[in-house]
């Protein structure tokens, strides 16, 4: 059985972006842009929202190839690639690249995906999250935490029916002040 983490990068009151999907107050540092590349080197599968989907693969794919490209872009890019993925959208027609589109239901998917042996699972995407989060299907939280208040826009944290009891299992402070926190989900 497959883990799954949900790991994004969060304001201090608790936003992955900004009202008018602001990302510019999260831009790591070159020691936490390696924690993410680290990230996904390790990553047997990541699931996508359209809207990370399409950010992400407007830009990664040949993110290496550009002038000026530093050596962690060019990895990062490469383990982007590398990685399979699974993006789930009802308006999407097609993906490319290493990855497959799924229409359908998307938690009965990550329930089915979750449930095949292989590598660490990763949601991405608010949205996507959320479901999976309500679904009592997320394992882990990498809370990554930047000090700045947004006021405002896409939580991290959708609302909950229940409490979720979660278990330290590391700390680690990055330049800047950012804050990443790992949580299990005790069961």
């Amino acid at each position: 059985m497959r883990r799954l983490t949900f790991g994004m990068s969060t304001s201090l009151d608790g936003y992955v972006a900004a009202p008018g999907d602001d990302l510019s107050w999260g831009v790591p540092s070159d020691e936490l842009f390696q924690w993410w590349s680290d990230r996904v080197g390790a990553t047997g599968l990541a699931l996508y929202g359209r809207r990370l989907w399409e950010g992400m693969n407007a830009h990664w794919p040949t993110a290496d190839q550009q002038p000026g490209a530093t050596p962690a872009v060019v990895e990062y890019a490469r383990r982007w690639r590398d990685v399979p993925k699974v993006v789930f959208s009802a308006t999407l027609r097609a993906v490319d690249g290493n990855a497959r589109l799924v229409t359908g239901d998307a938690v009965t998917e990550m329930t089915r995906l979750k449930a095949e042996d292989g590598g660490p699972m990763d949601v991405g995407g608010a949205t996507l999250a959320a479901a999976a989060v309500r679904a009592g299907l997320v394992d882990e939280y990498a809370v990554v935490t930047h000090p700045v208040l947004v006021g405002g826009g896409t939580p991290f944290f959708p609302a909950l029916d229940s409490r979720v009891a979660l278990t330290l299992v590391e700390t680690r402070t990055f330049p800047g002040g950012v804050v990443l926190t790992r949580y299990q989900v005790r069961r």
